[in-house]
């Protein structure tokens, strides 16, 4: 008996149906080429053909390092509907990085664009597993041709899908990065959260997507939950102010999502292109991911209108919610809890603080998306305590039950919206042969929020001046990707540390923060 359109959503099929209902309505649009719902769902039924060939089964992990293009969003519809996990890599990794997460994930399948074939050659050599490699866009040396591979593959509908989802990696402070597992099929709940949040969704309702799809705020956010509701997707590579205007009127956007440096930079055009774009067709513009200063959104909300809304989430879950129309009544607040979510901010004691009282946030860990770190029961346990967990991040509930943030944990330094993690940063400095002590922080930065800065202790005879700085900083630059990288370096005679020789990271970090 076929299976009801409701049912195929619930085993990741929404393009599918969308297909049937819809077959030359644009799905995907993007510097790359463009999808119909019907190529889309074609593309992707020879996928998941093409991957359980090469072994993979259900809860297989499929690694993909690939620019925002048409191909990443067919292999994450391979993922939703073939029972996998996908898991998307920053290509701005080295290949060791990337090399240690293909790995950890226990990818069965490698899929790299050929933008990358330098990395990705790099790569395999390290690799200690052996995954299957596709290569798209181009060649390259050792991977098989993704559309070779597609083309030799029935398109008709899978006759058995399974709900599959993502894992995504996220750094610990204690450097090397963990996957986030959470629950397979949860685009179904993401659809049917966005249609309900979003009345207007239909047959001319568009998503643009302005950041990496590696990410997980616009995988979840900007794709997954408009195209499972049937929006179109326009792709954005790489970002930059204008072009968003443009895109926004050329493709009638109604749905994004940004972050606070992308409002600042918004808010730095001139008038005359602030005001050569129509902007009307704009019914929702999420944002999140970092702090957010309150005299720039109170100046996207006048320019915008009330259609921003916020939310305080991370790739592990929780999550608080506000309009533009709270937030001009509560400013500066991230938000309620969402519903089935519940918000505590505790003392250093671990009892609930009082009304106003600032401590460290937890949220109730969801009865229905569990995650756990993939392969590091440790520091799942170090996170949780019973049914709640925390991010690490400090802020206040106030009488209303409204959540203010007031700073971040010295550990975890944000910038741009992108989570950097110091201790990584320090093992790579720590290898100079000039370097005796370091802490690497985030300082401020009206741009990007927070800046990544090093402290460091040379060692005895070690001349420290401006031209070690510079060398300290291409030394970073040749082994860490470069978003990690300090931005400037310090010099100090000494560094706090406690009896046990951790370093006392908020001490320093405090030294260049407002009091």
């Amino acid at each position: 008996m076929p299976l009801t359109n409701d049912e195929l959503i619930d085993r990741g099929m929404a393009t599918a149906v969308y297909a049937a209902q819809s077959p030359d309505r644009m799905a995907v649009m993007s510097p790359y080429g463009d999808r119909t719902f019907r190529e889309l769902n074609e593309r992707t039924n020879q996928l998941v053909r093409v991957l359980r060939g090469l072994g993979a089964v259900n809860g297989s992990t499929i690694a993909l390092v690939c620019r925002n293009r048409p191909e990443f969003i067919e292999v994450y519809e391979a993922a939703l509907r073939g029972g996998f996990r996908l898991t998307p890599i920053n290509w701005h990794l080295t290949a060791d990085e990337i090399a240690y997460i293909v790995d950890d994930s226990e990818a069965v399948a490698l899929i790299g664009e050929a933008f990358f074939a330098d990395t990705l050659i790099a790569t395999v050599k390290q690799l200690a597993g052996s995954p299957s490699l596709l290569s798209v866009g181009g060649e390259i040396d050792g991977f098989a041709s993704y559309d070779d591979a597609l083309a030799a593959h029935d398109a008709s509908d899978i006759d058995d899908p399974e709900p599959g989802g993502a894992m995504l990696y996220t750094s610990g402070t204690t450097g090397r990065p963990k996957g986030v597992r959470r629950a397979m099929g949860m685009a179904p709940a993401l659809y049917r959260l966005h249609s309900r949040n979003s009345p207007h969704a239909g047959d001319t309702n568009r998503s643009l997507v302005t950041g990496p799809l590696y990410h997980a705020a616009p995988l979840s956010i900007s794709l997954t939950a408009p195209l499972a509701a049937g929006l179109g997707i326009v792709l954005m590579d790489g970002w930059s102010p204008e072009e968003t205007l443009e895109l926004i009127e050329q493709h009638h956007i109604t749905h994004t999502h940004l972050v606070p440096i992308m409002f600042h930079r918004l808010l730095a055009l001139d008038d005359a292109a602030k005001q050569r774009h129509d902007l009307s067709s704009l019914r929702l513009v999420l944002h999140g991911a970092a702090p957010c200063p309150v005299d720039v959104k109170q100046r996207m909300i006048e320019w915008w209108g009330p259609v921003i809304e916020e939310y305080y989430a991370a790739t592990e879950g929780g999550g608080t919610y506000i309009t533009s129309k709270e937030w001009l009544e509560k400013p500066g607040s991230v938000g309620k809890a969402t519903p089935g979510s519940v918000v505590e901010v505790r003392d250093p004691s671990g009892a609930p603080s009082a009304v106003g009282e600032v401590g460290t946030v937890w949220f109730k860990r969801s009865a229905i998306e569990p995650f756990e770190y993939h392969r590091d029961p440790d520091k799942t346990a170090s996170v949780h305590d019973g049914d709640f967990f925390t991010l690490g991040d400090m802020g206040y509930i106030d009488d209303d039950a409204y959540l203010f943030l007031t700073g971040r944990t010295a550990e975890l330094i944000i910038s741009g919206g992108v989570n950097i993690y110091p201790a990584e940063v320090d093992a790579v400095i720590l290898e100079h042969p000039a370097v005796h002590d370091v802490a690497t922080v985030g300082v401020p930065d009206e741009e990007w929020g927070e800046a990544v800065k090093a402290v460091i202790v040379v060692r005895d005879g070690i001349v420290a001046d401006d031209a070690l700085a510079k060398e300290l900083l291409a030394f970073c630059r040749d082994r860490l990707a470069h978003f990690k990288c300090p931005r400037t370096i310090d010099f100090t005679d000494e560094l706090p540390r406690f009896e046990t020789g951790k370093i006392l990271r908020r001490v320093v970090r405090d030294r260049y923060w407002p009091k």
